[in-house]
């Protein structure tokens, strides 16, 4: 090559051997990729921004339009609530027939026993029934045991011996009390000494150091015993002067819930004074008249009864619902019940030529994917305002039957996509946001349509009538009184939360949440949740602390907090009025209870009570033997104890000999 020649380099090959191996080493082309790269950014960054950007504003309007809707949604439920609050009337019934109170010893048992059914066969007398299978085994073991609880030293020391068993439990304690109870119904006078007893040594206990704890729970024989006293000796005051008021705020209460959509499945509300049983997720409901037409289930049917009435409902309500409010209205309107019970009457549309049944569930219901069945409703009929439904005599009673969430639903929607598409599919167009708190003006218009029932249901209870307390009370805050003055207790604090503990927490609380302790009814959930609230306004009343409410504070607190300070003056001077009476004098206090024995007498088996009594004597007999071998001055109680085993032994021995011989 000359100098100047230049090598096309194009077509230069590179060779490569190594030994026996030769390779071309390829050529390289000119890459364009980084360019690419280049142009492409910028262009992938303008189509992102403006997809973003759409996006956004999509965002954003779709965001506009919701806030909007739940705006307009929160006026209208702010403005409905103002209006409600200020346009409810109290819907009771004027005047109601005679009130389902339990009789005596029904109440007495359920208070006695809350946890415990069926007790009626065990202890109420039943004249028609002998007290004995065999009348040759007289029953001398109950006679003596009852001779031998009559002995004070024995019975204080009976009950000591087993509140130190380790095996001898808090339930053990309230149903030993309860069986004492009953044993001693017939002489109230030595109950009330034993009582007495009791309590001065329940203060002398290392435990109440800090006296302001004393009676605030029931883990004694001594705390249950005074709640059963309490209850004995306050029955006539209860029935006489608190039943009224007391059955018209559960009336009240019960209406007040019906007059909205109650879900059938959980029992939550849309009225309600409870927070817990709330049912904000309820759709748009409205009122349906029906015009019922009876058929006569009496053959003695007076001509006063009216057949055919007007019931108002509500399209969500179950065709169970419908019924329960039928009965009602039938029952307000002619002032008795109707001859059918709720599971042998039917329902059918008038105009229904086929006279086809309404039900919960037929054929009709509506089922989801998961298998989930909704329970039908007036509105699931098609009935209209102004229908016509017709109630008869069912062939066959309904079976009872209790929806569980797992299979049914009523109101609130289960949580399946199936359950939206159905509701989307009714309620087109936009939907409704709905949050909890939009609907807690629910409960105060609840609270404000029963206030003056509560008020007077309050009052009722911490107000002397004609300047005079009930007996019981007079002389248990007299008794309170003077054992503080022993001890030498100068805090007012103290004797004011005994006095609280003693009676609002131990006696009337207990009645104010369980009103079928009182009366013949059923207590829904529901109602149970909405005593809680005044329940826990009414304890509120007595306390000594202030409350310190703030804006996270629990709306059942929050519910009364104006009214409190209000009651817990008037239930200070509730306190002072009672300890300005005059003192009871003994003979007084012992006429009253003796009076309160012979109203009773001949109602409970107390010789069941005993045999009772006895089996917690049996179980501990040998530490309760040791107990008065150590005791001075109840040698005499430990032979009778000796010859109540013999006595009891024999029994059993004739029972077994009575049989044999009745075995074929």
């Amino acid at each position: 090559w000359e100098k100047n020649d230049k090598a096309d380099m194009s077509r230069v090959k590179v060779l490569v051997k190594v030994g026996n191996r030769e390779h071309i080493v390829p050529k390289e082309s000119p890459s364009y990729s980084f360019l690419f790269i280049i142009l492409v950014i910028p262009v992938a960054i303008g189509v992102a921004v403006f997809v973003t950007q759409r996006k956004s504003k999509q965002l954003n309007r779709k965001l506009s339009e919701h806030l909007e809707l739940l705006e307009c949604e929160l006026r209208k439920e702010i403005r409905d609530g103002f209006a409600e609050l200020q346009m409810e009337e109290l819907d009771v019934v004027d005047s109601f027939e005679t009130i389902p109170f339990l009789d005596y010893t029904h109440f007495v048992l359920r208070t006695f026993f809350p946890e415990s059914d069926n007790l009626s066969s065990l202890f109420i007398e039943d004249t028609s029934q002998p007290l004995s299978r065999n009348p040759q085994c007289k029953d001398a073991s109950i006679t003596a045991l009852f001779a031998l609880i009559c002995n004070k030293n024995f019975l204080v020391t009976l009950i000591h011996t087993l509140e130190k068993q380790k095996t001898f439990s808090v339930k053990d304690r309230c149903r030993f009390a309860s069986l004492l109870t009953i044993a001693l119904q017939t002489n109230l006078v030595y109950l009330t000494h034993i009582l007495e007893v009791l309590m001065r040594d329940l203060m002398e206990q290392s435990s109440n150091i800090q006296p302001k704890l004393m009676l605030r729970r029931t883990e004694s024989v001594v705390e249950k015993l005074l709640t059963n006293w309490m209850s004995v000796c306050l029955s006539a005051f209860l029935r006489e002067t608190v039943g009224e008021p007391f059955y018209l705020l559960v009336t009240t209460l019960n209406q007040r819930i019906i007059k909205g959509p109650v879900d059938v499945i959980t029992c939550k509300a849309l009225y309600t004074l409870n927070e817990d049983w709330l049912l904000w997720q309820v759709t748009e409901f409205s009122t349906v008249v029906l015009n019922v037409v009876f058929e006569n289930p009496l053959d003695n049917e007076g001509e006063d009864i009216t057949q055919n009435i007007k019931v108002n409902v509500l399209d969500c309500d179950t065709i169970g619902q419908a019924k329960e409010k039928i009965l009602h209205t039938f029952r307000s309107k002619n002032g008795s019940i109707y001859g059918l019970q709720l599971n042998e009457m039917g329902l059918t549309l008038q105009s229904d030529i086929q006279g086809k049944e309404l039900l919960d569930i037929d054929a009709s219901s509506t089922v989801l994917e998961n298998g989930i069945t909704k329970l039908n409703t007036i509105g699931h009929y098609g009935i209209l305002d102004g229908t016509t439904v017709k109630v008869f005599k069912r062939t066959s009673l309904l079976p009872d039957v209790e929806y569980s969430s797992e299979n049914y639903f009523h109101l609130i929607l289960p949580n399946s996509e199936a359950a939206k598409d159905i509701h989307r599919a009714k309620h087109k167009g936009k939907q409704k946001f709905k949050v909890k708190e939009m609907y807690l003006t629910k409960l105060l218009s609840t609270k404000v349509t029963i206030h003056s029932v509560v008020e007077q249901l309050f009052r009722s209870i911490w107000t002397l009538p004609n300047n005079k307390a009930p007996v019981a009370v007079k002389y248990f805050f007299d008794f309170l009184d003077a054992q503080a003055e022993n001890k030498k207790i100068t805090d007012p604090d103290v004797v004011h939360i005994w006095k609280t503990n003693s009676l609002p927490l131990r006696f009337w609380v207990n009645i104010l949440k369980n009103p079928q302790f009182v009366f013949d009814i059923k207590k829904t959930p529901h109602i149970d949740g909405c005593l809680s609230v005044v329940a826990q306004a009414f304890m509120d009343a007595f306390s000594l602390s202030e409350q310190q409410l703030g804006k996270d504070a629990p709306t059942n607190k929050l519910l009364y907090a104006k009214d409190i300070p209000l009651y817990k003056e008037e239930v200070k001077a509730f306190y002072k009025a009672i300890r300005e009476l005059p003192s009871l004098s003994t003979s007084e206090l012992e006429e009253f209870l003796t009076q309160e024995s012979k109203k009773h007498e001949n109602e409970f088996k107390e010789a069941a009570a005993l045999a009772e009594i006895y089996k917690y004597i049996a179980k501990y007999f040998d530490e309760i033997l040791h107990k008065l071998e150590k005791e001075q001055g109840l040698e005499e109680a430990r032979n009778q104890l000796l010859n109540i085993r013999a006595l009891a032994d024999e029994k059993k021995k004739c029972r077994w000999e009575v049989d044999e011989l009745n075995d074929p």
